[in-house]
C-alpha cells in the first residue's frame, strides 16, 4: 500500500473500520458483545422508553404510533418496547441498522438500513449519533486547525488545513485556541440528525448520548475505542469501536452561550434539570424548541428512580421488597452521577402539520 492510500482522515476511515467489509458493527457479536448501553443495563429503560411513546401517543391523539429505534443494533430496545406497551396501543416498531437483521428477532419488528419517512410517533437513537464518523482537528504550532490523518495502525500525522464548512463549524461549535488542542469536527452528526428528524410527520425525536456543550468541551477531543468490555486507543483496524463524545447542543442548534457538563461512559457531571432549550427560530424552520437534559432528569421524569424501597415493606412483603430494592439498583445505576445518568438526552417535538 502506497502513502496515499495509507493516510486518511478519521471520518474516511472510521467508515471503513466500522461499516466497511468486516467492520466492527457487521460483526456477528454485535455492539451488546463488547459493551453495555442503557438498553442492556436493566429492562427500566425500555420500560419508560414504553411509557415516552404512550405520552407522544396521547399528544398526537392516537393508538395507532410509530416507533422508530436508530442504531438499534440488534433490537434489543424494540423488542423490550413491545413487551411492556400496554394493549391499548398498537406499535409499527421499525429498527434503522446496518447490520443484518439478527435470527429470532421479534416479527412485529421491521428492519430496514434507512430512516422511513412520514413517521408519525417517537423517533428514538440511543447511542448512535457517537458512531457517525467525524473528522478530527487539531491546531498545529502556529494555531491553525488542520485535519489529522491516521495509518491503519493508528498512527497519525496532521494533514491539511481545516476550511470552508467545517472551519465554519470550529469556529462556531469548538474553536481551537492552543497548539495542540483536538476537536471531533461534529458536522456529519447534525446533519445526520436534521435528515433524521426530517422524517418525522409528527411526534418526537429523542437523541441520547454521552456528550458535551461548547462551555465544557474537552480540550484534546474525545476520540476513543471499546473492544471487550474495556476502552481501548482508537485504531481503525475492524477490531474495535470508534466513537466520540457528540456536541449534541451542535446537534440541537442551540444557544451557543449555554452551561452544563460533559458526559461519558468514563464519568463526568451534568446538572439534574434542562441543560439548555433553543429558541424556536434555531431549530428546524416551524419546529418548537429543543431541549437538552440529562438521563438522571429524563428518567425521573419517565418514573424511574434509584429510591430504596421502605423497610417496612420487608415485613409485610419480604419477595415484594427483594424485587423492589433490586429495582431500585437497577434504576440507580440509570440514573448515576458520574455514570450513565450524566448522559444527555436531546429532544426535538414536531407537531402536526396544522398545528405548526
Amino acid at each position: 500500500m502506497d502513502e496515499t492510500c495509507q493516510w486518511q482522515g478519521w471520518r474516511e476511515a472510521t467508515e471503513r473500520a466500522l461499516y466497511g467489509p468486516g467492520g466492527f458493527y457487521l460483526r456477528p457479536e454485535g455492539p451488546a458483545g463488547h459493551f453495555r448501553t442503557s438498553v442492556h443495563a436493566s429492562p427500566l429503560f425500555a420500560a419508560a422508553v414504553a411509557r415516552l411513546l404512550g405520552e407522544v401517543a396521547e399528544e398526537l391523539g392516537t393508538t395507532e404510533v410509530d416507533l422508530v429505534d436508530v442504531g438499534a443494533g440488534r433490537g434489543e430496545l424494540l423488542a423490550a418496547v413491545l413487551a411492556a406497551v400496554g394493549p391499548s396501543l398498537s406499535v409499527r416498531a421499525r429498527a434503522v441498522e446496518r447490520a443484518a437483521r439478527p435470527a429470532g428477532l421479534d416479527p412485529r419488528v421491521e428492519w430496514t438500513d434507512r430512516v422511513p419517512r412520514n413517521v408519525h410517533g417517537l423517533l428514538f437513537a440511543n447511542e448512535w449519533l457517537d458512531n457517525v464518523p467525524v473528522d478530527v482537528a487539531e491546531a498545529d504550532a502556529a494555531g491553525t486547525a488542520r485535519y489529522v490523518e491516521v495509518a491503519p495502525d493508528g498512527t497519525e500525522r496532521l494533514g491539511a488545513p481545516v476550511t470552508g464548512p467545517d472551519a465554519d463549524w470550529l469556529a462556531r461549535w469548538w474553536p481551537l485556541r492552543e497548539p495542540g488542542a483536538r476537536a471531533e469536527i461534529g458536522r456529519p452528526r447534525d446533519e445526520a440528525w436534521a435528515a433524521a428528524v426530517g422524517c418525522l410527520s409528527a411526534g418526537r425525536a429523542v437523541a441520547v448520548d454521552y456528550a458535551h456543550v461548547r462551555a465544557s468541551r474537552p480540550p484534546f477531543g474525545s476520540l476513543t475505542g471499546f473492544r471487550a468490555g474495556r476502552e481501548v486507543p482508537p485504531v481503525p483496524d475492524g477490531t474495535r469501536d470508534l466513537t466520540s463524545h457528540v456536541a449534541l447542543d451542535a446537534c440541537g442548534n442551540l444557544p451557543v452561550g449555554i452551561g452544563g457538563a460533559g458526559t461519558g461512559r468514563a464519568g463526568g457531571t451534568a446538572p439534574g434539570g434542562p441543560v439548555a432549550s433553543a429558541s424556536a427560530v434555531d431549530v428546524l424552520p416551524g419546529l418548537p424548541a429543543a431541549e437538552l437534559v440529562s438521563q438522571r432528569e429524563a428518567l425521573h421524569r419517565l418514573g424511574v428512580s434509584g429510591e430504596r424501597p421502605p423497610m417496612a415493606l420487608a415485613s409485610t412483603d419480604p419477595a415484594g421488597y427483594v424485587r423492589a430494592l433490586a429495582s431500585a439498583g437497577e434504576a440507580a445505576e440509570l440514573t448515576a452521577r458520574g455514570g450513565l445518568g450524566d448522559f444527555l438526552w436531546l429532544t426535538q417535538r414536531v407537531p402536526a402539520a396544522g398545528h405548526r
